[in-house]
């Protein structure tokens, strides 16, 4: 029997596959179409401080192997996941991993804290994409300093694991990782979408509300592959990686770039039971392989 299961920063995983972020709902959404369970876990949409209505419609557009969104962290705050959503999903026999987002250092902390008290929940994963606006705007991942600040606060507060998602829309994705790492990263998460747009040729505007959005599909996936083996060469953090993962030979290749494990995004709109087919599909490469334990493809690529 091949052994599927990953220990992440002292979270064990029963396989590498999870969903990612603003995909998957909750999870409880897809129990009709699949066993959950058998997932190594589901990283839940976004959670922030208060209610968010998201940004105005049309905030989804297809592209070329891929799509734009900018849905704008659409969520109905902490206190509302706490009360309403963790009841239902915290006995899903998979790790539930929450997605924490803000506009200031002060509501990540605020809800890192909150969710720090969930029994249920092992990890969270910031979301340093989010446009700090006590400065002008600006991401939290793409200023080293603010990355390290961010990561740093949220640490103070939250005792379980702690993963940082990075933007892939930076100059240098190995001087984030380590900036990260510093302010107390358990686990690196990445890559974040890429900063696209999409125009209506006919209507001579751009088809999404906001102008651009973040891209994601298989289309970004050669730079994901670049960045999570750069970051795994840098740093001996964890990574977690996702980008274009349509397949089991998707995963494969992320896990011999350096991902311990990976998160499948953009793949779930099309096929709702795809992260299980990826399982099986794992499974059978390492049979074919005869690989005994997954953690053996990991950072296993040969340059030379």
């Amino acid at each position: 029997m091949s052994d599927l299961s990953v220990n992440i920063a002292g979270l064990l995983f029963k396989n590498p596959v999870t969903t990612a972020s603003g995909t998957f709902g909750y999870g409880d959404e897809f129990r009709e179409f699949m066993d959950v369970g058998r997932l190594g876990g589901i990283f839940v949409k976004a959670v922030t401080g208060k209610n968010r209505d998201g940004n105005a419609y049309p905030r989804m557009a297809e592209t070329a192997s891929g799509m734009l969104n900018s849905v704008g962290l659409q969520n109905k705050g902490v206190d509302h996941f706490c009360r309403e959503i963790y009841p239902g999903i915290k006995n899903l026999n998979t790790h539930i991993v929450v997605n924490v987002s803000g506009s200031t250092v002060e509501e990540y902390v605020e809800v890192a804290g909150r969710i720090n008290e969930l029994e249920k929940i092992p990890a969270i994963e910031l979301n340093i994409s989010c446009p700090n606006v006590k400065f002008g705007g600006m991401a939290f991942g793409t200023v080293t300093g603010m990355a390290t600040e961010v990561t740093a606060a949220v640490r103070k507060v939250y005792k379980k694991v702690l993963m940082v998602k990075l933007s892939p829309n930076v100059t240098s994705i190995t001087d984030l990782a380590k900036a990260v790492v510093d302010g107390g990263a358990d686990v690196i998460t990445l890559i974040n979408t890429l900063l696209g747009m999409a125009i209506d040729a006919e209507r001579q505007r751009p088809i999404l509300s906001t102008i651009t959005g973040g891209l994601s599909g298989p289309a970004i996936k050669p730079i994901a592959l670049r960045m999570v083996w750069q970051v795994h060469k840098a740093v001996h953090t964890p990574i977690i990686g996702l980008g274009g993962i349509m397949n089991a030979t998707d995963a494969i290749e992320f896990m011999l770039a350096g991902a311990s494990a990976i998160q499948v995004g953009t793949a779930n709109f099309i096929d709702p039971a795809v992260s299980l087919k990826i399982v099986d599909g794992i499974e059978a490469y390492m049979e074919n392989h005869k690989i005994k334990a997954v953690t053996d493809l990991v950072g296993a690529l040969r340059t030379e």
